[in-house]
C-alpha cells in the first residue's frame, strides 16, 4: 500500500475534467444512470412476462413468456449488447439514430427481465391457491385478482431476490464499456493507461460499485421491512394459476 499515489486523482488529465476525481465521479453518474433506467425496464417487462407465464387458460400467452425467458436468459448480456449495437439497427433502419446509451440500457433491461419474470413466476405460483379462488369467489376479473390479491403477496415474496437482481445489475452495468459509454470500467482502464496506475483507478472504481450495491441492499432491505405482513407463510404453489 506504501507505493499507491491517491493523489493521482487530484492530477489534470488534460480533457474536459479538471481531474480524475471529477473524471470519475463523471463516470459513476454514467453507470448509475444506465444501471438505475436498465433496472425499470427489467422490473416492468420482467413482471409482465412473469405474470403472463401463469395466466390460467391462456397457453399461447404463456409460451410466449417461457420463450421470452429462454431467449433472453441464455444469450451471453455482451453477445446481446453487440447485437443491440450492431445487428438490430442494420436490420431496423429507425434504430440506427438511436444513442449508444439506449441500446445498452435496453439490451441490459430485457437481459435482466428473464430473470425478474422467473422471480415473479416463482413469487405468484408460491402462493396458496385458495388465494386465487378467493378472488374469484368475490367476483374479481382475472386482472383484478392479480392486481388486488395475488401480485401484493408476490411481490412482497420475492423481495429478497429481487435484491439479488438489482445489485447484479449495477455489476453487469459494466459491460457497456463494450460500446464506449463513459461508465467506470472505461474510466479506470484509460485513466490507468494514461497515468500508470491502474491499482488506484481500479480499486476506487471497486469501492463505488461497493457502495452502489450496497445503498440498494439497504434499500431493498428498509422496503422488506416496511411491506412484511407479519404472520404470513408461504404454503402450497399455484397461486396464479394452474
Amino acid at each position: 500500500m506504501g507505493n499507491w499515489d491517491w493523489q493521482v486523482f487530484l492530477q489534470d488529465p488534460g480533457g474536459e475534467y479538471p481531474s480524475y476525481l471529477q473524471w470519475m465521479l463523471s463516470a459513476w453518474g454514467w453507470t448509475v444512470s444506465v444501471a438505475l433506467l436498465a433496472l425499470i425496464v427489467a422490473l416492468v417487462l420482467g413482471s409482465l412476462i412473469g405474470i403472463i407465464r401463469t395466466l390460467p387458460d391462456s397457453p399461447w400467452l404463456v409460451r410466449f413468456g417461457n420463450a421470452w425467458v429462454e431467449l433472453f436468459r441464455n444469450i451471453p448480456l455482451l453477445v446481446q449488447i453487440f447485437l443491440w449495437y450492431h445487428v438490430i439497427p442494420a436490420l431496423v433502419p429507425v434504430m440506427k439514430g438511436v444513442p449508444s446509451f439506449i441500446l445498452v440500457v435496453l439490451a441490459l433491461g430485457f437481459f435482466t427481465s428473464a430473470r425478474i419474470a422467473e422471480q415473479v413466476r416463482s413469487g405468484i405460483q408460491a402462493l396458496p391457491k385458495g388465494q386465487r379462488y378467493a378472488g374469484m369467489a368475490v367476483g374479481f376479473t382475472t386482472p383484478q385478482y392479480y392486481r388486488y390479491v395475488i401480485l401484493p403477496m408476490a411481490y412482497r415474496i420475492i423481495i429478497p431476490p429481487l435484491t439479488s437482481e438489482s445489485m447484479n445489475i449495477f455489476k453487469n452495468s459494466s459491460v457497456a464499456f463494450a460500446v464506449s459509454i463513459p461508465e467506470m470500467i472505461q474510466f479506470a482502464m484509460q485513466a490507468g493507461e494514461e497515468t500508470s496506475r491502474v491499482s488506484e483507478m481500479y480499486m476506487a472504481v471497486t469501492v463505488l460499485y461497493v457502495i452502489s450495491a450496497m445503498v440498494i441492499n439497504r434499500l431493498m432491505a428498509w422496503v422488506e421491512k416496511r411491506v412484511r405482513v407479519p404472520g404470513f407463510v408461504v404454503a402450497g404453489t399455484g397461486g396464479g394459476g394452474h
